[in-house]
C-alpha cells in the first residue's frame, strides 16, 4: 500500500497522486489518499473527486502506522497494530527534502507515506499513459463551457493563464510565488505568433477583468470566465483542449499543458517560477517546453 498526504489546489494534489501513483504500479499495490490536511487547510479542499483516478481514502489508523504521531495513547495504539501488521515490516513516512528531482523516491520500498509536493515528470513519465487514462473529467461538460469548446476546437486556440489573486494579495504567497509581469505574456504572445498562423488566444484568468484591462494583443482573445474554484477542472480540461499554451508559475496550468495531446504544441513557460531564489526549480519544467 501506498499513501500519499494531498494538500494545496488541484495541480499541487495532482503532482502529488501522479508520483505516488508511479510508486503504486512499481509495487502492483493499491494507492491511498490521506485528505486529513484539510480539515484544518482552508485555502483550498480536496479536488480529485471530478477525475476517473483512484479514489481510495487512507484511514486513521492506516496514516498512524505509518506516520504515528505525538500522542503516548497513538503511539501504544501504533505499536499494537505493528505486532499485528507482520505483513508490512518496513512502513515509513517520506517528507519531500528538496525541490527539484529527487532520484531515490522512485527506489522507495512499498508501504510509504509521500508527503510533499513533487513538481517534476521525471516522478512518473514513465506511467504518462495511465495518467492520461486517469487525468480525465468524469463530469459532462456544462452548456457555458461546450460553447468554449466549440470555439477551441474550430480555432488555432492558444490558451493564456494568468494567476494572481492569492499570489497578489497573500503577503507571503507573494513573497514566494510572485507573478508572471505583463512583460512576459508579451513576450510569449509574440513568440506564438512567429511560429503559428492566426492564433486565437483564451485567457484563463482569477483576475479577468486585469487580463481585460492588461493583455492588449493584436490577435483575436477570448476571456473564459464562466467557471468559479469550484469548477476549476472545467477550466484544466479546455486548457489541455488547446493547440498550444502560456502557462503562468502555476501547477494548475502546467497540468493543463502536460495533458494537451497535441504532438506539436508549443508549451510557454516562466524562467523565473519563484520569487524564492533558495528553490532549485530546474527541473519542473520539461525540456521540451519552452522558457522565456
Amino acid at each position: 500500500m501506498i499513501i500519499v498526504r494531498l494538500i494545496g489546489g488541484l495541480g499541487n494534489q495532482m503532482f502529488q497522486y501522479a508520483t505516488a501513483r508511479r510508486l503504486a504500479e512499481k509495487h502492483s499495490t493499491i494507492l491511498k489518499l490521506d485528505v486529513t490536511g484539510f480539515e484544518e487547510y482552508k485555502l483550498h479542499r480536496y479536488s480529485l473527486h471530478c477525475f476517473k483516478a483512484w479514489e481510495y481514502l487512507a484511514t486513521q489508523t492506516e496514516i498512524e502506522l505509518i506516520k504515528g504521531n505525538q500522542n503516548i495513547f497513538s503511539r501504544l495504539r501504533r505499536k499494537f497494530i505493528s505486532k499485528l501488521d507482520t505483513k508490512h515490516p518496513k512502513n515509513s513516512w517520506i517528507i519531500e527534502k528538496q525541490f527539484h528531482f529527487d532520484a531515490d523516491i522512485l527506489e522507495s520500498p512499498n508501504n510509504v507515506l509521500l508527503d510533499g509536493y513533487w513538481q517534476s515528470e521525471k516522478y512518473f513519465a514513465d506511467i504518462t499513459d495511465i495518467l492520461c487514462r486517469e487525468f480525465v473529467i468524469k463530469y459532462q461538460q456544462d452548456s457555458q463551457s461546450q460553447k468554449f469548446a466549440d470555439l477551441i476546437q474550430n480555432t488555432e486556440a492558444v490558451s493564456l493563464h494568468v494567476r494572481r489573486t492569492d499570489y497578489v494579495q497573500n503577503v507571503l504567497t507573494n513573497k514566494i510565488h510572485g507573478t508572471c509581469d505583463q512583460d512576459y505574456y508579451d513576450r510569449s504572445v509574440r513568440y506564438i505568433a512567429e511560429r503559428v498562423p492566426n492564433p486565437h488566444f483564451f485567457i484563463f484568468s482569477d483576475e479577468p477583468q486585469w487580463a481585460i484591462d492588461n493583455l492588449k494583443l493584436d490577435f483575436p482573445m477570448t476571456i473564459v470566465d464562466c467557471n468559479d474554484a469550484s469548477r476549476n477542472y472545467e477550466d484544466l480540461r479546455l486548457i489541455s483542449m488547446c493547440k498550444h499554451n502560456i502557462i503562468a508559475n502555476s501547477s494548475f496550468s502546467w497540468w493543463g499543458a502536460w495533458l494537451n495531446p497535441n504532438p506539436d504544441k508549443f508549451v510557454i513557460a516562466p524562467q523565473k517560477w519563484f520569487n524564492d531564489e533558495t528553490r532549485n526549480t530546474k527541473d519542473i519544467i520539461p525540456e521540451r517546453w519552452i522558457k522565456l
